[in-house]
């Protein structure tokens, strides 16, 4: 018993609070990973019009999708403290650099109707922050999956521990992946010349990215033992063989999406891609919330602050889904040249 809490909520609660902000992390990243696969393709659309047509596609949603970082965030700091104190400092550098470049990309999405015509420092800072977060992110995903050096309950690891191949490799896929969410959300969002442009980036992208993931479920296995042992023993094996079948039926999905005349198939394939890698991510680091030393239970707060951030969650949760699915909804349709939000 712990405050009056029976052993069964102490166990629950930390693994509620993990699945709630685990979804909002997955949403932060299908949501605004699409709007920053945008700012990544945006110098591969020179003309001034396309480049119009690309920021007023996403100019309703974008500010409203990193909602859900800052929710996971905030609910990591209240439920985990004790993870949020070791990853803060062993992923300070590419965090603070992550969250500058969202502040450039936010800027620019303001100021660069403003500066017309005078607003090429704009469009540069727009492409830098999407290009330079989604890189940062993929940093910090690698340090996290190769594992934080803890003494006791504090960061024991240097500065740059996140800087290694796998890291960099992490990072330079997440682009890729980011900007085929961007590619596939032009090709169903927009008409016209950014739709037929995008259509051409789309398909080299995601073959490239498969040969990302395939070198992550190669490269992973070999290098750490505790996620060959999840994914390779007896009868694990058995239940996680369809993951990589689900990945080639997605990607197969993608490509015929975007060849034929539903692009909505090829948005909605690609961000299965990323909600599959999301989900094999999961199994190989659980019950891990920083790999290898700290489970959930180990870092969770007591149940008070367990049952509070719970309680703020029922509220807020559906509040942000709801407005997501407002925003969304009203403004549905492709966005054709010479029409905007701004």
């Amino acid at each position: 018993m712990s405050g009056g809490y029976s052993a069964e909520a102490v166990y629950w609660l930390p693994v509620i609070s993990a699945g709630v902000i685990g979804f909002a992390v997955a949403m932060y990243v299908i949501l605004d990973g699409f709007d920053l696969g945008v700012g990544i393709l945006f110098p591969y659309f020179p003309q001034e019009a396309q480049r119009d047509q690309m920021m007023n596609s996403v100019a309703p949603f974008w500010d409203g999708n990193e909602t859900w970082l800052v929710l996971g965030g905030t609910g990591l700091l209240v439920a985990f403290p004790f993870a949020y104190a070791v990853i803060m400092p062993a992923l300070y550098v590419p965090l603070i650099v992550m969250l500058l470049a969202l502040v450039f990309r936010g800027v620019a999405f303001e100021f660069r109707w403003v500066a017309k015509p005078h607003h090429r420092k704009w469009d540069i800072a727009f492409a830098a922050g999407s290009t330079v977060a989604a890189f940062c992110q993929g940093l910090m995903l690698g340090g996290l999956i190769r594992g934080i050096r803890v003494e006791g309950d504090h960061f024991a690891g240097g500065t740059f521990d996140w800087l290694s191949p796998f890291g960099l490799m992490c990072g330079v896929g997440l682009v890729v992946g980011y900007a085929l969410l961007g590619a596939c959300w032009l090709v169903m969002k927009t008409a016209g010349g950014v739709e037929q442009k995008a259509r051409r980036y789309a398909r080299p992208l995601l073959l490239v990215l498969l040969a990302f993931i395939a070198l992550v479920s190669i490269w992973t296995p070999l290098e750490f033992e505790r996620i060959a042992a999840r994914w390779f023993s007896f009868p694990d094996i058995l239940y996680l063989a369809p993951v990589p079948l689900l990945t080639v039926f997605l990607a197969f999905s993608c490509w015929r999406g975007l060849a034929g005349r539903h692009p909505t198939v090829a948005f909605y394939s690609a961000v299965g891609l990323f909600v599959l890698a999301f989900i094999g991510l999961v199994i190989s680091t659980l019950p891990y919330l920083v790999p290898p030393t700290l489970t959930l239970w180990q870092a969770a707060a007591a149940p008070e602050s367990q049952s509070f951030i719970l309680v703020g969650m029922v509220v807020l949760v559906p509040i942000i889904l709801g407005y997501t699915v407002f925003v969304y909804h009203t403004f549905r349709g492709k966005v054709r040249p010479g029409e905007g939000y701004h």
